[in-house]
């Protein structure tokens, strides 16, 4: 008895089961014995890990892969998603950058407190964003932003434009005629009158279904997204106070659309060296949407994809492959 050892709580409850199920206490104890023989792996660069750091108080998920003196790839997730989102392109990315993808407050692994005492905003979303990219030592990068991504991404580099190397967007939006029809419900509702009518209509996209479609939607090969995306998303939408949250972000993101002429400027201005993934498909944003970042950035390199909102579930390694390239074409060439 004197060799076994109780601090680790799963080896308790192990020797416990097995107390109950009539294996002999000798026979449990061995549980516990590990021979001098065991493979421990080692962690390369290009593993996935999973980390979280206390920002304001809120403790902040993200997931990261790649060497740490490699160029430096933001990853900003979309609605109703997380890093997980982006796990493909991830996997694709980490041999030549060093990629985060965090997940915001009330998303993925991330704290979600409670909507009654803590107003959910676009601009909080940015601000914990921009703390825990500095306290992660990002502070210059390339921008992936897709829908969510745009709005906490843009904030961040218009208030320190610095810190863009260069931008990729992927079906989010700056631009008026980048609305699709789905919008209706909150451009013609909702944003004119908050109200618990205006809102129930909205719940819809909330739903198991809803989650899931907004995936399948317009996806050329919805085989390779895996099942893994809704079921996950949903879990994460039935935890109490999630639904609630998700709203005050419907309501709140109308003032996203009052700074599309501030980011259309900084892109004007600041000509930042972009590529463009267009989901065709969007049941979000239109085609014209993204033709519309044209206008800004004449310059910019765009690849219109037979995809939906969510274009990196079945597009990851044509994406990847054109960001490299264009990495070294366009941005690392510069230097």
């Amino acid at each position: 008895m004197n060799n076994i050892r109780f601090s680790n709580p799963l080896r308790v409850a192990l020797l416990a089961g097995a107390l109950l199920a009539g294996v002999p206490f000798a026979e449990s104890a061995s549980l516990s014995a590990a021979p001098a023989d065991v493979y421990t792996p080692s962690v390369s660069s290009r593993d996935v890990t999973y980390g979280s750091m206390s920002i304001d108080g809120l403790n902040i998920a993200y997931r990261e892969a790649g060497d740490a003196e490699a160029p430096k790839i933001v990853l900003l997730m979309g609605f109703p998603a997380s890093g997980h989102q982006y796990r493909k392109l991830i996997d694709e990315l980490s041999d030549q950058f060093h990629v985060i993808a965090p997940d915001y407050q009330g998303f993925g692994a991330s704290d979600a407190p409670d909507p009654a005492e803590y107003a959910y905003t676009f601009d909080k979303l940015a601000d914990t964003t921009k703390k825990l990219l500095a306290a992660k030592g990002f502070d210059h990068f390339g921008l992936y932003a897709q829908d969510y991504g745009g709005p906490v991404g843009f904030r961040i580099v218009t208030e320190t434009p610095a810190k863009l190397d260069w931008l990729i967007i992927q079906n989010t939006n700056a631009y008026p005629e980048g609305f699709s029809a789905a919008w209706d419900g909150f451009r013609k509702k909702l944003w004119l009158d908050l109200s618990a009518e205006n809102e129930k209509p909205l719940a819809a996209f909330l739903t198991f279904d809803g989650i899931k479609g907004i995936y399948l939607a317009g996806a050329a090969h919805p085989e390779l997204i895996s099942p893994d995306n809704w079921e996950y998303d949903y879990g994460i939408m039935s935890r109490p106070g999630h639904v609630r949250l998700n709203l005050d972000l419907f309501y709140d993101y109308r003032k996203n659309v009052e700074l599309y002429p501030e980011w259309q400027k900084f892109l004007r201005d600041r000509q930042p060296k972009t590529i463009i993934f267009w989901g065709q498909h969007d049941p979000f944003f239109t085609p014209e949407g993204g033709e519309a970042f044209l206008r800004d950035l004449p310059n910019a390199e765009m690849h219109r994809l037979n995809a939906g909102h969510f274009a990196a579930e079945d597009n990851a390694p044509f994406i990847a492959a054109h960001m490299k390239a264009f990495y070294d074409k366009t941005v690392k060439a510069a230097e």
